[in-house]
């Protein structure tokens, strides 16, 4: 209730205290108690019903144990079983939040199991450790597909989510990942990951390139063909437009380019332009630019106009990300003689260093929610990512492994960092939490994946 009701209680109680005012409100000083007490009663109750599923405010998370049987078929479709609730498994078991109990400690027959929860005996999957169930019904004929799916409490014996999908048999996947984006979001308050992508650059092909892969690192497509060396990967905040180096033309410039249409525009000012950085919400973007002399940093249009110069340093100044509302801006610079990551407000220009631990921390990302910034720091040779508060509090050490792991990005949700990493040989792209557990490779590719960038939300296809 906090101090504010108390105080407010006390100033009612002492005017209740005369007749006259207690009079003309119609009700006595201890009927105020006792209507004050049951009120309190109530809010305690309630309170204590409400269950925190993943509190994001923790500094670890604590696992989810959750129970994710077949799903029944039709007769016509029972290939489909497995590879359905087996795709809803891994697609959960990415974000981090759960631990997926083993089919084989199971005590009922999903065969026999009612996807409604009528008749469920949660009793049996509480006793195999399991807080969460999911259950589903599937029917699908002539190249179409129908798809029931349903997330429980099993400690409250409750339906928490249930949802019906139809649609194309090769739209099973989309559903899924809407299922279980309904699920985070009813357990987070978020939507997850299911409708992002990533961006990275590859040098299979023979040539440094833009590719794009799924959230978990599934079908990755080549977006470039630049045959050239190509750099920095940025996505706009709608998802449409991408931005990137290349030295296709033996310079490096400056690449706007919609996702869908492949048309754009090219930012070939003198010097070198690169590390470009999109403004949230709008179509600007700030980008480093030395056409003036030193390394700057500039805000330009999508267009590739120049609107104002953001930095002026003698010095260095690069790789600019934005916080969340754009109303500040990290670089780095080496204007106090080793590279460093300094914050700008963009309203006073105040401009504030926020690393001081370590010579060299490089590549900053903004966090989509605004209270930390992820970023590389060289630690006994070695480049490890570490998170600190936009405030300057931290850091925090999230990798440690031998080999160099750099170019850390934010997943939409804030809850996820995908970064490059040498610690097996070439350099691959990695996935951790924001807390820096469970750490795995993405994807397997020719060649090395370097600078990975991941979308905002509702780039799904």
């Amino acid at each position: 209730m906090g101090k504010s009701f108390i105080k407010l209680f006390v100033v009612v109680a002492l005017f209740l205290k005369k007749p006259s005012f207690s009079e003309k409100l119609g009700f006595s000083l201890s009927q105020f108690v006792v209507a004050t007490f049951a009120v309190l009663l109530t809010c305690s109750v309630s309170g204590a019903a409400e269950r925190t599923y993943v509190d994001l405010g923790a500094p670890s998370l604590q696992k989810i144990p959750i129970a994710i049987p077949l799903f029944p078929t039709t007769p016509d479709s029972a290939k489909l079983s497995g590879k359905l609730s087996d795709f809803c498994s891994d697609s959960l078991d990415f974000t981090g939040y759960f631990r997926i109990i083993d089919r084989g400690a199971f005590l009922e027959d999903y065969r026999e199991m009612d996807n409604t929860g009528g008749r469920t005996n949660f009793r049996n999957w509480t006793v195999v450790g399991a807080e969460l169930l999911i259950t589903g019904g599937v029917r699908s004929g002539n190249d179409q597909i129908e798809m029931e799916l349903r997330l429980f409490d099993t400690l409250k014996g409750s339906l928490l989510v249930g949802k019906k999908y139809t649609g194309r048999l090769t739209d099973h996947p989309r559903m899924i990942h809407r299922f279980c984006s309904e699920v985070i979001y009813h357990l987070t308050g978020t939507r997850g990951v299911f409708d992002s992508k990533i961006a990275f650059i590859s040098n299979g092909s023979g040539n440094k390139e833009v590719y794009l892969c799924d959230f978990d690192g599934q079908h990755p497509k080549r977006f470039t063909r630049n045959h050239a060396i190509t750099l920095f990967p940025a996505w706009s905040s709608d998802g449409k437009w991408l931005a990137y180096t290349s030295y296709k033309r033996g310079r490096p410039h400056i690449y706007i380019e919609h996702r869908r249409e492949k048309h754009g525009f090219v930012i070939d000012k003198k010097g070198i332009n690169i590390t470009p950085a999109w403004l949230p919400g709008q179509f600007k973007l700030a980008a480093t630019l030395s056409h003036e002399g030193n390394q700057n940093i500039y805000l330009l249009t999508g267009k590739g106009r120049q609107i104002k110069k953001l930095t002026t340093s003698w010095g260095i100044d690069t790789s600019p990300t934005w916080s969340p509302d754009g109303r500040r801006m990290a670089f780095v610079s080496n204007r106090a003689g080793t590279p460093q990551i300094y914050v700008k407000r963009i309203d006073s220009g105040r401009v504030e260093r926020l690393t001081f631990q370590g010579k060299y921390n490089t590549q900053p990302n903004w966090s989509p929610k605004g209270n930390k910034i992820a970023y590389s720091a060289r630690m006994n040779g070695r480049h490890q990512i570490c998170t600190i508060g936009f405030d300057g509090k931290g850091p925090v050490q999230l990798t440690s492994r031998s080999g160099d792991n750099e170019s850390p990005s934010w997943s939409p949700d804030g809850s996820m960092i995908v970064f490059g990493s040498t610690r097996g040989g070439p350099s691959r792209m990695y996935v951790m939490t924001a807390y820096g557990t469970d750490q795995r490779r993405l994807l397997a590719l020719p060649g090395e994946q370097t600078n990975p960038a991941w979308s905002p939300a509702g780039v799904d296809n």
